[in-house]
C-alpha cells in the first residue's frame, strides 16, 4: 500500500520508484513506515507522510506511524529503474550515472539525453529547476526546454 503512494513533487512518481520508502511493517493493526527524504528539508515530505497515515487509515489500521530516517543519506542510486522510465516518459531526463572514472580532482558531467528527441546535444540553462531536485536544460537538437533530476 506504501508503495501506491505518489510523491506531489513528481506525481509520475510513486515513492518506492522514488527510492525513499526504505521499510514497511505491520503487526496487531498498526503499520510503521519507514522514508528517507531526497534531501533535509524537503518540503514533499509533510504530504507524503500525510498521504501515508491516510492510505493505511483507509485500509482499516488502527495506528500509522511515518519514521523519517536520514541516515544513510538517500541517493538517486535508489531510484527503480522503472521509475527512471517514468521520469523520461513524462519529460523530465533521468538522472545518469556516476560515471565510470573512480572519484578524483576534477569533477566530471555526463551528457544529459533530451527526453523528448534522445539528443545528448544539451545544456544547463540553470541548476535550479521546477523543484528544488531538478535542474532546467536546453535541448540543442529540437530546442526544447526539459527538466533534469539532479545526481544526488
Amino acid at each position: 500500500m506504501a508503495a501506491s503512494v505518489h510523491d506531489p513533487e513528481v506525481p509520475v512518481l510513486t515513492i518506492e520508484d522514488l527510492g525513499i520508502l526504505r521499510d514497511v511493517r505491520e503487526d496487531a493493526g498498526r503499520v510503521t513506515v519507514t522514508i528517507t527524504p531526497t534531501y533535509s528539508g524537503c518540503p514533499a515530505m509533510d504530504t507524503i507522510t500525510q498521504d501515508l497515515e491516510l492510505a493505511y487509515s483507509a485500509a482499516g489500521y488502527d495506528r500509522v506511524d511515518v519514521v523519517t530516517v536520514l541516515a544513510p543519506a538517500w541517493t538517486t542510486d535508489w531510484m527503480t529503474p522503472e521509475g527512471k522510465r517514468k521520469l523520461e516518459a513524462f519529460g523530465i531526463a533521468p538522472p545518469t550515472g556516476r560515471g565510470a572514472v573512480p572519484a578524483g580532482p576534477i569533477r566530471v558531467a555526463l551528457a544529459v539525453r533530451c527526453p523528448r528527441c534522445g539528443s545528448l546535444r544539451t545544456r544547463e540553462v540553470s541548476r535550479f529547476g521546477s523543484t528544488s531536485c531538478k535542474a532546467l536544460f536546453e535541448c540543442l537538437g529540437c530546442l526544447e526546454p526539459f527538466d533534469h533530476f539532479k545526481v544526488h
